[in-house]
């Protein structure tokens, strides 16, 4: 029986805050190396932000403020850069803003890792 979303081993506030996490990296740096699992489950919130940042509006903004961190890289902002740089990018696309490689098992357990990027 489906579940609407993948356990990932942990609780639902490690759960989120791993999501956020992720999905606050993948803004920032825009190319990120993790599990397949936890690339299409971030995929799934990442394309939600996106989606957000297009329609550009402060009700949309503070939304996604609830999803990602206030981190800071190289005095660009999260929230900032979703908004000003990723958001206008995609506005003539409707969705499939990301791409996952499959890159093989992780050497110490074998994980399957993949990396999941902008397109």
């Amino acid at each position: 029986m489906a579940r609407g979303y993948t356990k990932l081993n942990r609780n639902s506030a490690n759960r989120k805050a791993l999501i956020r996490d992720l999905a606050t990296q993948l803004i920032l740096h825009e190319k990120i190396e993790t599990s397949v699992i936890k690339a299409k489950e971030v995929r799934r919130t990442f394309e939600k932000l996106v989606t957000l940042a297009k329609k550009g509006d402060l009700n949309s903004a503070r939304v996604a403020e609830k999803t990602v961190r206030e981190l800071k890289i190289e005095d660009t902002y999260a929230l900032t850069k979703l908004f000003t740089v990723i958001g206008p990018k995609y506005q003539d696309r409707n969705g499939g803003y990301t791409r996952i490689y499959k890159i093989g098992p992780r050497r110490g357990d074998s994980c399957p890792m993949a990396i999941i990027e902008l397109v």
